[in-house]
Parts: structure tokens; sequence; C-alpha cells
């Protein structure tokens, strides 16, 4: 996650998206919102990575735990170390030259940014995937961005997946139909020149 930490009021984000029913909640410190393992699981069905991947705003280590299952290397940073084995690390200033992939689930405020610097950092024919909300499509500022054409794959969620505050999952945020905010797995590869496919994954 950025040093630029989240400072908008309760109803910063989802106030703006009419989600009523989130209105009352703070958005949580350093906007740690952690990804479902499930969402992670049902990317690697429909995508292919390198061997080696930039996790680059970790967490907990929720998506990383799902790719070294499927035997991918994985360096893990963030500006928290919350496993005790975190390399502390700003994405958006890292100075590392990268070979692999990168994958991450990027603080919101920043994910633009995160977009941009991922992929100055990956090399021609490396792919970036991010988990966004699908509202990432919209606005002004992202059309420089998106008019690069490396977007090459929306993975939109058939069904409402949840991201856990401060990764705290309970059985209603990992719940398909209830959550206020709907995500996809943006991917982009590096050279790539078209239009974005869009494709669903279905949740179950």
């Amino acid at each position: 996650m950025s040093s630029k930490d989240w400072t908008g009021n309760n109803r910063s984000v989802y106030g703006t998206i009419g989600a009523s029913n989130h209105t009352d909640k703070e958005r949580e410190e350093n906007d740690y919102y952690a990804t479902s393992p499930k969402a992670v699981e049902l990317l690697l069905e429909q995508e292919t990575f390198s061997e080696k991947i930039w996790e680059c705003a970790s967490g907990e280590d929720h998506i990383a735990k799902v790719l070294r299952k499927h035997g991918h290397a994985v360096r893990c940073t963030d500006i928290i170390d919350r496993t005790g084995h975190t390399i502390v690390e700003d994405f958006l200033t890292s100075p590392v030259e990268w070979f692999g992939d990168i994958i991450t689930n990027p603080p919101y405020k920043y994910a633009q940014e995160f977009v941009e610097r991922a992929l100055d950092k990956v090399q021609y024919g490396k792919k970036v995937a991010m988990y966004l909300k699908l509202t990432f499509l919209e606005g002004k500022k992202r059309q420089k961005l998106f008019n690069q054409r490396n977007l090459k794959t929306v993975y939109v969620m058939a069904g409402r997946m949840g991201c856990a505050k401060n990764g705290e999952f309970s059985d209603k945020e990992n719940e398909t139909e209830n959550g206020a905010v709907a995500f996809a797995w943006f991917v982009w590869e590096k050279g790539y020149y078209g239009d974005p496919v869009i494709k669903w994954l279905n949740v179950k």
C-alpha cells in the first residue's frame, strides 16, 4: 500500500456510489481491504502467470498464499508488515527492477498510480493483474491510461464477493450476493495493443 494513508471520511467512497448500507462505516486507516482467496483461485482458472510474481500491497498474504499454493514464487511488499516477513516498502517509490508479473489488490485511492507504476515495472509481454472495483472503468482521469490499450481482459465477478476490512473475513463478507460493491480482475499485458475483452467469473 502507498505511504499516503487514506484520509477520507465515512462517506467518501460508498456514499458516492449510493451504497447506503455502507455510509456509516469508516474506511480502514491504511485502506487495507483483503482479497478473498476464492477470487484469486477464479483468476488462476482463467489466466497463466510467470513463475515470479510481485504482490505489492500484500497485507496478510491472502493473495500470496494462493499463488504459492499454485507454485509461484511471490515477493510480498507493503508499507506495513502484518505477517512478520513482509518487505516494508512503498511500491510507488520502489527502485526494484522486476522481471516477473505483478498481482495485487491495491489501495483504491491510489489504484491508478499502482497500475501505472506496475506497467512501468514489468517487462514486455508480462502481466499486471489488479483486483478493483468495477467503477474503475469510469472517469476522465483514467482515459489516458485506457487509451494505452494495454488492458487485455476484465474478469467481472458474476456474484458479489466482498473484501474484508482489516483482513477479518466473516461468512457475510464471503457471501456471493451480499456485497454492495462489484469487483473485477483487470489484467494488463505489457505490449498488448487492442480492445479489452470482458468475461465473467462465476462465483459459487
